[in-house]
């Protein structure tokens, strides 16, 4: 008689567990793939979300820039321009005062060294 002997139903019950450890690992597997698909899938679809959101608001400041209050609220603020009917005002100073263009000094700029720009993209300000 052998050392081990050989009984079907005990090999069987052995290759079915081993078998069964392998299904599992799979399905292991297979659910965090699921899981990480998931995670990409929401961010896409957040992404996605947000480049909607960011189309309609561009393309309703397209709208209003092309319209004609647009053009109007620019001409009066920025462009300086004036309506029929309206009365322009143009402060003047007291008669003998000097003007206040002419007192301040104009800011110079000084170059900087390369050094110094170096220091600063590295480090930040001073």
């Amino acid at each position: 008689m052998s050392a081990f002997p050989f009984n079907a139903r005990r090999v069987t019950s052995i290759v079915g567990m081993i078998v069964l450890v392998f299904v599992a690992l799979g399905f292991n597997r297979r659910l965090e793939e699921f899981n990480l698909l998931n995670k990409q899938y929401e961010l896409v679809r957040t992404q996605a979300t947000q480049a909607g959101q960011t189309q309609i608001a561009l393309q309703t400041k397209a709208a209003y820039a092309k319209s004609e209050q647009a053009v109007a609220e620019w001409a009066r603020t920025n462009g300086h321009y004036i309506q029929d009917g309206d009365l322009p005002v143009v402060p003047l100073g007291q008669p003998g005062e000097a003007s206040d263009e002419l007192s301040a000094p104009a800011p110079t700029s000084t170059p900087m060294t390369n050094v110094e720009t170096w220091w600063d993209l590295f480090f930040g300000e001073r």
